[in-house]
């Protein structure tokens, strides 16, 4: 049935093109004065190219804004949690897993393996942060939890058959 609809939606499209080409083949024949066309178009086309450069650059510098560029999220004098992680296939070996509300944590993530993806939830499976857990070289993550619950870890880089299984949970207390 979808393949059908496929087939005729693509036959209409294909049908609906071959006549705009060939209208604008039957138009091209006739000569006319293109330089005040020519001029307009070029007018719009620096004034689109200006909007757009300056419209992409405001979207660009709201989004960046936000970003932690992965720098500590605690204050000084305040030192972190450093939890050592280490992925492996199929799971994960993670040195602490009960922390407090508003406690600073340093995940230091490497794998035994092959590359894993480290990926913090929420409850409503929003990722809060993330890095590669790489054979051989330690990524760092830093997060300080502002509400309880239980947060799951998931591995986001497909490392093999049980992938899926991959998972470990956090405790975050008040």
């Amino acid at each position: 049935m979808i393949q059908t609809v496929a087939w005729v939606v693509s036959l209409i499209f294909m049908t609906l093109i071959a006549v705009v080409f060939g209208v604008v083949a039957l138009k091209s024949q006739g000569r006319r004065d293109y330089e005040p066309i020519k001029k307009k178009w070029y007018k719009a086309r620096s004034f689109y190219a200006i909007t757009l450069v300056i419209v992409m650059l405001a979207v660009t510098i709201y989004t960046l804004r936000d970003l932690p560029y992965n720098q500590p999220v605690y204050s000084e004098g305040q030192e972190p949690t450093v939890v050592d992680v280490e992925a492996l296939q199929f799971g994960w070996d993670i040195s602490q897993t009960e922390f407090k509300v508003g406690e600073p944590i340093e995940f230091d993530v490497t794998s035994k393996d092959v590359n894993h993806g480290f990926g913090i939830y929420d409850e409503d499976m929003n990722l809060l942060a993330q890095t590669q857990a790489m054979p051989e070289y330690t990524n760092t993550v830093y997060i300080t939890f502002d509400e309880p619950g239980t947060y799951e870890i998931l591995c986001l880089e497909y490392c093999g058959l049980a992938h899926h299984i991959m998972t470990a949970t956090i405790e975050v207390t008040e």
